[in-house]
């Protein structure tokens, strides 16, 4: 009888319950037919591991003295690990393999109702085709980032990547972060949009919303490869109906004629005591000329281009021509720029220490892997936008007709204009800038109608 007491008050609840609250309910029934995961058991290194299998009473007591119970039939573990007096808890599932986790609770009712309820949450969503366990949106939104950072330090990511992971971190994590995945519903979209609007202060156009939907679809699409979602798991996604863009702001013919001029005499202006303003009229001067002469993007290709990326390409007439490879948001092109960009890169061979005393044509076969357009001091300018805006207001060119204030960007639109308009074929003018014939017919399906006028009216 006085060993019966014994194992009771051992195997019972009352030392484990705080005096100052009533007694909680007793723990369901342990049961030990199920093998002891090697790896769980803190047996003392004095005592031999016990075998699987069911245990004898006497075992059960060592166990309990050491802190591990077994619940619902060997699949659920409550432990204690040594010198930690919160219990911890390991479930097996459906699919095989077990959960580990801490139940963050010091008393081992509480502990193993909290240890059978994430064991029964977790079967249940097996058996209806979900993930064991709910994750929050901010664990995979960390991961994509993580991601698409590593992409572009490895030189293989786009770097439409960084307006991802812009979009990621300001946007979408600020609001979704603490939710779970798979409780994302409709109405959650429609305010992140209202909200997201707000922080705007406007609404955003319908390219900078395919941006953050590109963005979400990235951040879904690492939570399903990680196992966070299922195809049971229908998240909705973001709209991309946003406003119309404007028409881009250009120029006229007569126009980047006027301000190439201005540019050739503004940059040989004599200026007292200031080299690095001289240095950077000469290279804003270049750096508008070969923009109006490729129709290559400012800043993202035009900054990094080297000379290694220039050579002459000669067709099967003989013909020579300006050849240049470019990396940017679309990956790498060939694109062959207007002969007068060759006195361009004279120009600009001739500020280069490393490139002085030599032709173009040395410079070209010698592949130097320095980029075009840097100060004599090996630095390159961070913005040439501001500078720009100067000049154009200068040559009283800032607005255009609409009153648009142009950009450099209006560089590479102008190009497209007058490529269209002088005949070039749209597909092949895609190529040329890197761009979709979508995204060209979009922003000038009118020109290109207008240049169809005679063979559509006759």
């Amino acid at each position: 009888m006085a060993t019966r007491l014994r194992v009771k008050r051992r195997l019972g609840s009352h030392s484990d319950t705080s005096p100052s609250r009533p007694p909680s309910p007793p723990l369901p029934p342990a049961f030990h037919s199920a093998p002891f995961p090697p790896d769980l058991d803190p047996a003392p290194p004095d005592r031999p591991r016990l075998k699987p299998g069911r245990k004898t009473l006497a075992e059960r007591l060592v166990l309990a003295d050491e802190g591990t119970y077994y619940l619902r039939d060997g699949d659920v573990v409550l432990f204690r690990i040594r010198n930690n007096r919160v219990w911890q808890c390991r479930y097996r599932l459906l699919a095989g393999g077990w959960r580990r986790k801490t139940t963050g609770q010091r008393n081992r009712i509480d502990a193993a109702r909290a240890a059978c309820q994430w064991f029964d949450e977790a079967r249940y969503r097996e058996r209806l085709g979900l993930t064991a366990e709910r994750h929050l949106f901010k664990t995979a939104a960390v991961e994509t980032i993580t991601e698409l950072r590593a992409e572009l330090a490895a030189g293989r990511g786009r770097r439409i990547y960084r307006d991802y992971a812009t979009a990621i971190e300001r946007y979408l994590l600020p609001f979704f972060g603490e939710r779970s995945l798979d409780a994302i519903r409709q109405q959650h979209v429609v305010e992140f949009e209202r909200w997201r609007d707000q922080q705007l202060g406007r609404t955003p156009a319908a390219s900078t919303l395919l941006t953050y939907a590109a963005a979400w679809g990235r951040v879904l699409d690492t939570a399903r490869a990680r196992g966070w979602l299922t195809e049971r798991d229908q998240i909705p996604r973001l709209g991309v109906r946003g406003r119309r863009t404007q028409t881009r702001p250009g120029f006229t013919p007569e126009e980047i004629t006027a301000l190439r001029t201005y540019l050739a005499t503004w940059a040989l202006e004599p200026i007292r005591n200031s080299t690095k303003e001289r240095e950077l009229r000469l290279l804003i001067r270049d750096y508008v000329e070969l923009l109006v002469l490729t129709g290559i993007r400012h800043g993202t290709e035009a900054m990094g281009l080297e000379w290694r990326h220039c050579a002459w390409y000669h067709d099967r007439q003989g013909t020579q021509f300006l050849r240049i490879r470019v990396a940017g948001k679309t990956g790498e092109r060939l694109l062959i720029a207007k002969h007068e960009a060759v006195a361009v890169l004279e120009r600009r061979a001739g500020h280069d220490w490393a490139c002085v005393g030599k032709t173009l044509d040395q410079v070209l076969n010698a592949k130097i892997a320095r980029r075009v357009f840097r100060f004599s001091s090996d630095a390159q300018p961070h913005d040439f936008g501001p500078v720009f805006r100067r000049v154009l207001k200068s040559a009283g060119l800032l607005k255009d007709s609409a009153d648009q204030v142009r950009t450099l960007y209006s560089l590479r639109h102008t190009y497209a204009t007058q490529e269209l308009t002088s005949g070039t074929d749209i597909h092949t003018l895609a190529r040329q800038m890197g761009t979709s014939v979508v995204m060209l017919e979009r922003h000038y399906s009118k020109l290109t109608a207008s240049m169809a006028a005679d063979r559509l009216a006759g």
